[in-house]
């Protein structure tokens, strides 16, 4: 399918001349000869890519004013601005605005072919990218229906109508980025960029570029996650692996809703969202002077506090028909046949929660979808039992063995009742059901061997 390109230039003989270009090139080409005509082009149907010159009829409204529409309607097209008078701070609020590139007249054929490809090349890995993300991220939800999750729904709901800062604590892979995904999403701002910084992958040095950009002799700038991240929502993950120097300069931005570039004498405005996740105790690291009080302060505006699997394993046999059922479609496959009554799914520890649960389902989708329940349950069975685990019980067995009859059997029902209980999310009724005990005696029964709950 022709690539559809939109000329917008008051000069009739450089309006001429880049249509020119384009459709020798097989390009489908539009053009507009002034402000009005390409506001009612865009507003028409958006092209594939712009070509926009900066000065234009309009005294009021110039070409920057139409990268803006454009980008409004439609962030993953392409737009390159073009002037013969431009100074340079107006290229580089160009490209800090969302241009492509920034072209000086005159122009080589060459040149502009050669941006135009690229411009084009990128639009289209971006929205493949975007298209992964959707699968990977945005399309998935928060599932379960224990306490836990209720709660953290119900106080995402109320964010949408808030611009408050939120700081979201958890074990690893429990979910803080896809909670920070649904503020985003919730929020007036689901239009506008969502950027992630890790500060746990970054290096001591790189810390204040990544967030704050930097400016170069040669005029080249480096934008920093603050800059990207402008009029819409920055996460900050592991916001305590920031080094306690560098915090003072976040505080401060938090504060001015402004900064400078490294290297830069100007000062950048921005209008963010910050949300920060962690999966360390910040008040513990405040206490021993490893964290800015007055930073976490400002962050902790709005706690969110996600728990482990383990504490809701409730959720386990909906997380697994989600998964499955989304994974499946995800990478073309048929659905597997998991048992979620598999005894391993509830009393494995899960140190890396809900995302070890949802790799455990991709590996079974794409490995192991069109084999028999049986199978699939050996596969879970090998893989959440490794062989430290098979030595643990082994140890246990032994020390069965050198200890009284009494002894021994009390410590093997102490064990499978706890196990049937955390299987059966601690509800007693169910779990006298399924070992075949009355209630009551069950009742008896974990009050003698001192059994009081699960977690």
């Amino acid at each position: 399918m022709l690539k559809e390109i939109l000329v917008i230039d008051d000069n009739p003989d450089i309006r001429f001349l880049i249509c020119n270009i384009l459709e020798e090139q097989n390009f489908k080409v539009r053009s507009a000869a002034n402000y009005d005509q390409a506001v009612v082009e865009i507003n028409n149907r958006l092209p594939d890519l712009a070509i926009i010159d900066i000065k234009l009829d309009n005294p009021v409204k110039d070409g920057i004013d139409l990268l803006k529409l454009v980008n409004k309607k439609n962030k993953f097209t392409p737009v390159i601005m073009i002037s013969g008078h431009a100074t340079v701070q107006i290229a580089v609020d160009a490209i800090r605005l969302g241009a492509y590139e920034f072209i000086e007249k005159p122009f080589s054929k060459e040149k502009i072919l050669n941006y135009v490809k690229r411009a084009l090349e990128s639009a289209s890995l971006k929205k493949e990218k975007d298209i992964i993300e959707n699968k990977l991220f945005h399309s998935f939800d928060l599932i379960g229906e224990s306490p836990s999750i209720l709660k953290i729904k119900k106080i995402i709901d109320k964010l949408s109508t808030s611009e408050s800062r939120v700081l979201i604590s958890g074990p690893t892979g429990s979910g803080k980025e896809l909670v920070a995904r649904k503020i985003h999403k919730n929020s007036s701002r689901f239009k506008e960029p969502f950027i992630i910084i890790n500060a746990a992958l970054l290096k001591e040095k790189t810390y204040e570029k990544e967030l704050f950009g930097e400016e170069f002799e040669d005029g080249n700038i480096s934008f920093g996650a603050l800059e990207r991240a402008n009029r819409g929502t920055l996460l900050i993950d592991e916001v305590s692996e920031i080094p306690y120097e560098t915090q003072a300069n976040v505080l401060r931005v938090l504060i001015d809703q402004k900064f400078k570039r490294m290297n830069g004498s100007k000062d950048i405005n921005v209008n963010i969202r910050l949300i920060s996740s962690t999966s360390k105790n910040l008040s513990e690291l405040v206490k021993n002077n490893k964290f800015r009080e007055d930073l976490y302060h400002r962050l902790n505006v709005m706690p969110i506090e996600l728990s482990s699997l383990t504490s809701r394993t409730e959720d386990i046999p909906l997380l697994i028909d989600y998964f499955k059922s989304k994974l499946s479609e995800i990478n073309g496959v048929q659905v597997p046949d998991i048992d979620i009554k598999n005894d391993n799914l509830y009393t494995y520890n899960w140190p890396g929660n809900v995302r070890e649960l949802r790799n455990l389902v991709e590996r079974i989708t794409i490995l192991s979808s069109n084999e028999s329940k049986q199978k699939i349950n050996q596969v879970i069975d090998d893989i959440l039992n490794p062989s430290s685990k098979i030595q643990n019980d082994q140890n246990i067995l032994e020390q069965s063995f050198q200890s009284p009859l009494k002894e021994a059997r009390e410590h093997f029902e102490k064990e499978y009742l706890s196990k049937q209980l955390k299987k059966h999310h601690g509800n007693i009724s169910k779990t006298a059901d399924f070992i075949g005990m009355e209630r009551s005696a069950l009742h008896r029964k974990l009050k003698s061997l001192g059994i009081k709950g699960i977690n």
